[in-house]
């Protein structure tokens, strides 16, 4: 369904941070794309939704498909028409519109109106904490419901691959698991492709077909998830798991050591 072809992004004409980035999301797979801060996992999602441009980002070499189409020839709207929906890190919701309102942006540019409705009572099967509070203001709702609502309003424009970028970030264990079961449920019965950018190696692993890990804008590993999970780097780098199973911080590892293991 996408691939992304070997692709190089420039931002203002001067600063490189994908180096010949390539991937591939089947369809109705989950694929995992893992790495730390300024890796360049959520630049590879905006040149996919087509958001690069709006950041005076470009992609200057290789190519983007989907589904028959060169995307990163597209403006971002024209993208999300086509069935690409990106979930923004960070909870973006519209803080002064409602639950509904939030779901109702989402559907916006759909033009089968007769079905909205049924398809937000839908998002509410999905997440029952959301119908409760459906008049609720956004911007009051806390962080777990926040990140609810966004996965909610992009499935509302019934996407064919939703990109979700950091669902994790921010919340609790148990809030953790419960989104991952739920995008892993959607998965299953939407059928819908999802790339999923996590530094929750271990979540997003749990949940995904096939991973890919980046470093430096660059793609460093990739396989099944099962086997990603039993790599003794990711464990280390990514899991806080030494090869003999204690935990250790990420902020003892030596940069210079972990290249030279991507490396090898």
């Amino acid at each position: 369904m996408l691939q992304v072809n070997n692709i190089e992004v420039v931002y203002m004409n001067v600063i490189q941070v994908l180096r010949g980035v390539s991937l591939e999301v089947g369809d109705g797979k989950i694929v995992a794309l893992l790495g730390a801060n300024g890796a360049g996992k959520t630049t590879t999602l905006k040149a996919i939704s087509g958001l690069l441009k709006t950041e005076e980002g470009e992609v200057t070499d290789g190519s983007i498909d989907f589904d028959g189409k060169r995307l990163d020839k597209f403006e971002p709207e024209d993208i999300a028409s086509m069935g690409v929906s990106q979930v923004m890190e960070g909870r973006r919701v519209l803080e002064h519109l409602n639950i509904e309102e939030n779901l109702l942006v989402g559907a916006y540019s759909r033009k089968d109106r007769a079905e909205v409705k049924g398809d937000m009572e839908a998002i509410f099967d999905y997440f029952p904490r959301l119908k409760d509070l459906r008049r609720q203001t956004s911007g009051y709702l806390s962080g777990g419901e926040q990140q609810m609502l966004v996965i909610g309003r992009a499935l509302m424009a019934r996407p064919k691959l939703m990109l979700l970028d950091e669902p994790s970030l921010g919340l609790a264990p148990l809030l953790v698991k419960e989104i991952y079961e739920i995008i892993q449920k959607i998965n299953t019965e939407q059928k819908m492709a999802i790339l999923l950018v996590e530094q929750n190696a271990r979540a997003a692993l749990g949940i995904a077909d096939y991973g890919y890990v980046m470093e430096n804008g660059r793609v460093v590993l990739s396989g099944p998830a099962e086997k990603l999970r039993d790599n003794e780097d990711v464990k280390e780098f990514y899991m806080g798991l030494s090869a003999v199973g204690s935990r250790k911080s990420y902020r003892e590892v030596k940069h210079y050591r972990r290249r030279k293991r991507w490396l090898t």
